[in-house]
């Protein structure tokens, strides 16, 4: 004789079959975490190029540009925790491999041979904007689902990126 499932249980599964009900739709969870995905890609490639561009800066400039490298680098690192954090709250893994990252980013990997100072400025000043750029392009999604918390997240990364990248195109005006 089969049992048939207690109508607890069966109000428990179809209320939350993910067991999150946090009032985003497992839709739009999986959603906003696949698009925080690439963002967290994009800072750890931007991260890495930036540590990169500190460790190997040459020239003239080298002072001001290690220095000012370590603080942007610094704060690339800082902000990869609450992106993955943000991913785990909504119920999905974050990516954290270097394979996972190469595909997930829009942006290059640093170059093989240093390029020159200006060169480095030139680089990073496109990889901010386009962090900037994938940070904005979820907020129709966050704001679709009243996700608050990522649109936040979003906003503080927005102002660190435009910013920072203004800040380096500056160094290239002559």
């Amino acid at each position: 004789m089969s049992k048939k499932p207690s109508p607890k249980s069966a109000t428990a599964t179809a209320a939350a079959p993910s067991g999150i009900n946090i009032g985003i739709s497992d839709k739009d969870r999986a959603a906003i975490a696949a698009g925080l995905s690439k963002l967290l890609a994009d800072t750890y490639t931007l991260y890495l190029t930036t540590h990169n561009f500190h460790w190997n800066v040459t020239g003239p400039m080298f002072n001001t540009l290690h220095v000012m490298f370590m603080g942007q680098y610094t704060e690339l690192w800082n902000a990869v925790d609450p992106i993955a954090e943000r991913i785990r709250a909504l119920g999905h893994a974050a990516p954290g491999s270097y394979a996972q990252f190469g595909e997930l980013s829009s942006l290059p990997d640093a170059p093989a041979v240093p390029p020159k100072a200006l060169e480095m400025v030139r680089i990073l000043v496109a990889g901010h904007e386009g962090v900037a750029r994938t940070a904005r392009s979820l907020f129709p999604l966050v704001d679709k689902a009243s996700d608050e918390p990522s649109a936040d997240l979003l906003t503080q990364r927005l102002t660190v990126h435009e910013q920072t990248a203004w800040m380096l195109r500056s160094l290239l005006e002559e």
